[in-house]
């Protein structure tokens, strides 16, 4: 059989009754526990304003479980790229890298940002991209992570007129700028949901389960935007294209960035840093453009998006471009991933999903995650369920044998070269042993190498 190697995604995610401590023991204790299971990377997402989930700095993250392994590769899934400059995101790798060269994924995001009034026609923001280069596919600034920035933010919309945004503030101008900016990034996060028609369940050339697509734009509001913006960005800053971004991550890391007026800069750390870049996807946007055609290795999403998975994977390679570094197109692709012994005990493991994703997709942020009783006692609505739903029926639940068809069916109707798993239960103990499993099985069957 061929191998397939497969990645851990941590959300660091906190158990209902527990805290942000235990939290992070828990991935420590997982990440070495992937590594002796056969796990190729251990990679951490970004988000905000979640109380259930406290990966909030992949970096920082990072850094702690570094020294606690050895062997597997570390990295983000993905640095949010619309509240860092590119310098910070190299110096705070390249510090890393320093002390553990030759392990670290610089997997980068896109996220909401405030759009450049020079860039309110569509063109370049002041400043051309380094080297001359010009941002391929770029959207306008304030593209939504991944195509979904109701998961950063924890925001409850409980005005009834949203044209509060930036209230408190003096001048009505600047209250009408901000809600200006903030509309300009949700009709990114709209434009990011990709360009095919989702209205309705299908099916992919070998049975692959492509959901109807949920419409969250009316749960991310001008208002929720603005005000997670205004926490995650210094007051007036706006953030380039992402496509120019990820021209300065690369040239700062290969020591070739040139500002716009012809003068050097050397990050240090971080130039010559020994870094695998990966662009994060979920449709087919400027993303899966952005990576083609800068060669880089692509990471796409069925877990949190999976209708719309084939049309980033097919963009991406539409888009690619070979390179001396990277000769064809290579693809991750992760997976919401819940295994048992059987599958009976994986569902009931598995049972507090739903309203995980439901804390999300309501702007409440992800909450703590539930117990199997807790889920149990939940009395659903119809409109709750048509809100998780894609989620829910895309979620691989069941025993090793039972979780490991459906993983190859996904690999196999993506052409993926590798897959990423996120598992979270309630028991840490449940969390480990579901990785365990599906290594086990993964093994057995020749994908680990």
């Amino acid at each position: 059989m061929s191998e397939i190697p497969l990645a851990v995604l941590d959300l660091v995610p906190v158990s209902d009754g527990s805290n942000t401590g235990a939290a992070l023991r828990n991935t420590v204790d997982l990440v070495q526990a992937a590594e002796r299971f056969g796990y190729q990377r251990y990679w951490f997402a970004e988000h905000h304003l979640n109380p259930g989930v406290v990966g909030s700095s992949p970096a920082v993250a990072i850094a702690l479980v570094a020294g606690a392994t050895s062997t597997i590769r570390l990295g983000s899934a993905g640095v949010q790229s619309g509240h860092r400059t590119p310098l910070s995101v190299v110096e705070e790798f390249g510090l890393i890298s320093a002390l553990h060269p030759g392990r670290l994924d610089l997997g980068i995001g896109r996220s909401p940002s405030r759009r450049s009034p020079q860039d309110a026609d569509g063109g370049a923001p002041n400043g051309s991209a380094p080297n001359g280069s010009t941002p391929n596919g770029g959207a306008p600034n304030g593209g939504a992570p991944n195509g979904s920035a109701a998961s950063n933010s924890a925001i409850n919309d409980s005005a009834t007129n949203d044209s509060a945004v930036g209230a408190g503030t003096a001048d009505a101008t600047v209250d009408a700028r901000e809600r200006e900016l903030a509309v300009a990034a949700l009709d990114a996060y709209r434009a990011s949901r990709g360009k095919g028609n989702h209205s309705a369940d299908l099916r992919a050339a070998n049975g692959l389960l492509l959901p109807k697509q949920v419409d969250l734009a009316k749960l991310i509001t001008p208002r929720k935007i603005s005000l997670l913006t205004g926490l995650l960005q210094q007051p007036g800053a706006y953030a380039p294209s992402y496509a120019e971004q990820v021209d300065e991550i690369l040239a700062l890391l290969a020591g070739t960035y040139r500002s716009a007026d012809g003068l050097e800069a050397h990050a240090s750390p971080g130039e010559g840093a020994q870094v695998e870049v990966w662009i994060l996807g979920a449709s087919g946007g400027s993303s899966a453009d952005v990576a083609g055609a800068h060669s880089l290795r692509f990471a796409a999403s069925y877990h949190h998006s999976p209708s719309t998975v084939l049309d980033a994977v097919d963009a991406y390679r539409a888009a690619f471009r070979p390179s001396a570094e990277l000769a064809e197109p290579y693809i991750s692709v992760s997976a919401d991933v819940v295994v048992g012994e059987d599958d009976a005990s994986a569902a009931r493991l598995a049972s507090g999903y739903g309203l995980w994703v439901r804390s999300i997709r309501t702007g409440a942020g992800a909450m703590p995650y539930a117990s199997p009783e807790q889920a149990a006692a939940h009395v659903w609505t119809d409109e709750d369920r048509d809100l998780v739903v894609d989620r829910t029926q895309t979620q691989l639940v069941g025993s090793p044998s039972t979780v490991a068809d459906r993983l190859e069916q996904l690999r196999e109707a993506t052409g993926a070269q590798e897959l990423a798993v996120t598992t979270i239960t309630h028991q840490h103990a449940d969390r480990v042993r579901s990785y365990e499993l599906l290594a086990e099985e993964w093994r057995r069957r020749g994908h680990f190498g």
